[in-house]
């Protein structure tokens, strides 16, 4: 008798992660069903996928969605991740990250799917904040934010381990560190520094490049590793426990920007230009996680940082 396709539920559907995870699942034979707050773009028309319009502060619509659907897995991927916007927008952050996650606990509780349905919950390295310069960041290390989107964010897995505890769903929780890929928006480095590389290529700016803080260091992961560990983590995970997803390295911004500077085709040299609106209220010089507890489960990061940064760079050239 022919297996039933197992089905995954993807919140925040149109998100830049939520597109590779899509794709990822689909090649491994899921129907997807992925949520939006707005009406469905062109780019989505994929065989085994279908978006849905859901209203994310409505545990009635949320109970609906997972009583028709009725999902093996949900990623739970929607909210605000921008850390500059959370200054800006604090209110908005916290119901987009927190109040709207809890409407959806609370529909999954109420809901057919409540025994069945194994569940991941994306958070983030930044609700570690202030550690020790030049640690690794384990899961163990406590959480100290340093901004309103990392706080958002530590709320959200102190909530989790509330709902698995007291109401028994099967939750896990991701703590990636930094994203970067081909079709992240502006707003986040790589695609700042690749887009203005562009534009300089495509004569649409003077070659020139705005940059902020060039000597921090970060941990960055490809998003098509970074998926392929939320898939991990909901087949092998553990109920209630947290996973860093990271490369357990730290790169820093200038070797980004020298990157891009080496590769673009342009015949002037690149003026590099300090922008004081790309400064964060709160930074740090070097922040990089310990991979070993995601390890155990078989997830290894597979693509290196200069393919991600060459198939980033293509991304915003395809644009052009």
């Amino acid at each position: 008798m022919e297996l039933a396709m197992r089905k995954a539920l993807i919140t925040g559907g149109t998100g830049f992660v939520a597109k590779h995870l899509s794709e990822n699942l689909i090649n491994k034979g899921y129907q997807v069903i992925g949520t939006t707050r707005t009406c469905c773009p062109d780019l989505y028309f994929m065989d085994n996928y279908e978006l849905r319009t859901i209203n994310y502060g409505d545990v009635n619509d949320w109970i609906n969605l997972f009583n028709e659907t009725v999902p093996d897995e949900i990623y739970h991927l929607a909210g605000q991740s921008s850390v500059r916007l959370s200054w800006d927008n604090k209110v908005d952050t916290f119901n987009a990250n927190l109040i709207n996650t809890i409407n959806m606990l609370e529909a999954i509780k109420e809901s057919e799917i409540r025994h069945k349905a194994r569940i991941l919950i994306t958070g983030s390295s930044e609700e570690y904040g202030h550690v020790n310069e030049g640690e690794a960041i384990s899961e163990s290390t406590i959480l100290q934010p340093l901004n309103p989107y990392g706080v958002s964010k530590a709320a959200l897995c102190m909530l989790m381990k509330q709902y698995v505890k007291t109401y028994g769903l099967h939750i896990r929780y991701a703590r990636p560190f930094n994203h970067i890929g081909p079709g992240q928006g502006l707003g986040f480095v790589t695609s700042d520094f690749a887009k203005q590389i562009v534009d300089i290529e495509k004569e649409k700016q003077p070659p020139y490049i705005k940059v902020g803080n060039l000597e921090s260091k970060r941990d960055f992961t490809d998003v098509r590793d970074i998926v392929e560990a939320y898939h991990i983590l909901v087949q092998c995970g553990i109920d209630g426990e947290v996973y860093n997803v990271c490369t357990g390295r730290a790169m820093s911004m200038q070797y980004l920007l020298d990157f891009f500077v080496q590769h673009c085709k342009h015949p002037e040299p690149i003026k590099v230009i300090r922008d004081e609106l790309k400064m964060r209220p709160s930074d740090y010089p070097i922040y990089y996680g310990d991979n070993g507890k995601i390890n155990e489960l078989g997830w290894h990061p597979k693509i290196g940082l200069e393919q991600s940064l060459s198939d980033i760079l293509d991304y915003w050239r395809s644009r052009a």
